[in-house]
């Protein structure tokens, strides 16, 4: 019985990592889980000799010992101190040099391969997510597609209030923002689908405020395309206006034509357009 509820209890944990940061999917979450399983040893081999020492010590000064010495009159030890002291200083010495080198081996604008990389432009509205494809000329929202094996450049704004981009099974949680852009580089190794959210509170909406990342193979993506090209919606200035209006659970849609200058304009909304829109000729 004890047997069956411990297998219970790691099936349960198992399944608790998948579609999440337990499960990375691509280079970027890859390094990001080896960073978290390199601070839990380290920690763990301050903690485990901790504890360990406490409870040696409850043993040894029990009551029934007569070989342990009271000694009331000690008041210093410099080999003590140099151990108390010298292991945090190991510890913060360790962990802080891993902090500074994922940092910047994992700079979420460093490009992660040689290989040109497929823009995105990100919008976070209230309450849904908007994908524009500059190079392509579509748009998505709430569901994204990128080609597997391929680097992808997120360029990451707000319409109004912060927001935090974040796919955990990809990595690198970024925040954004309005008035100013974050970008973020991430790549999928494989096919797959990936779910996607904001991980900071933004209002009533907040809990629907997801979207899916669909890797696919590069022919289904240039498919994708050619799809979206013939059967989506268009998207110019007064579409966009409609779509900002705060709304939850907004099911996936795609847009053809986009307004070129769309993203430019959320990022900077009192600014003029400095071209006009070939949606608008």
């Amino acid at each position: 019985m004890v047997r069956q509820a411990f297998a219970f209890a790691a099936v349960l944990a198992l399944g608790g990592c998948s579609q999440g940061v337990l499960d990375p999917q691509g280079p970027v979450a890859g390094a990001e889980l080896t960073i978290l399983i390199n601070s839990l040893g380290i920690m763990l081999a301050i903690v485990v000799p901790t504890i360990a020492a406490t409870l040696g010590t409850a043993w040894w000064f029990r009551a029934s010992n007569s070989r342990a010495r009271y000694r009331p009159d000690w008041e210093y030890s410099g080999r003590l101190e140099l151990i108390v002291w010298s292991i945090p200083a190991m510890t913060v010495l360790l962990l802080g040099g891993i902090g500074w080198v994922g940092s910047h081996d994992l700079d979420p604008k460093r490009p992660l391969a040689a290989a040109r990389p497929l823009v995105v432009e990100v919008a976070a509205l209230d309450w849904k997510w908007l994908f524009l494809y500059p190079g392509q000329g579509i748009a998505s929202l709430n569901h994204v597609v990128i080609p597997a094996g391929t680097p992808i450049d997120f360029r990451i704004t707000s319409s109004g209030v912060m927001n935090s981009f974040f796919v955990p099974q990809l990595g690198s949680q970024i925040y954004a923002m309005a008035g100013m852009v974050t970008q973020v580089q991430l790549l999928a190794d494989k096919p797959g689908l990936y779910p996607g959210l904001s991980a900071q509170f933004s209002g009533d909406g907040f809990a629907d405020m997801r979207f899916t990342v669909e890797a696919v193979p590069p022919d289904q993506f240039e498919a994708f395309v050619a799809g979206a090209a013939q059967g989506g919606r268009p998207l110019d200035r007064a579409a966009y206006d409609r779509l900002a209006r705060p709304s939850k659970a907004v099911a996936p849609s795609i847009y053809h034509p986009v307004d070129p200058t769309l993203f430019d304009s959320i990022v900077h909304p009192d600014m003029p357009a400095t071209a006009a829109s070939p949606m608008e000729n």
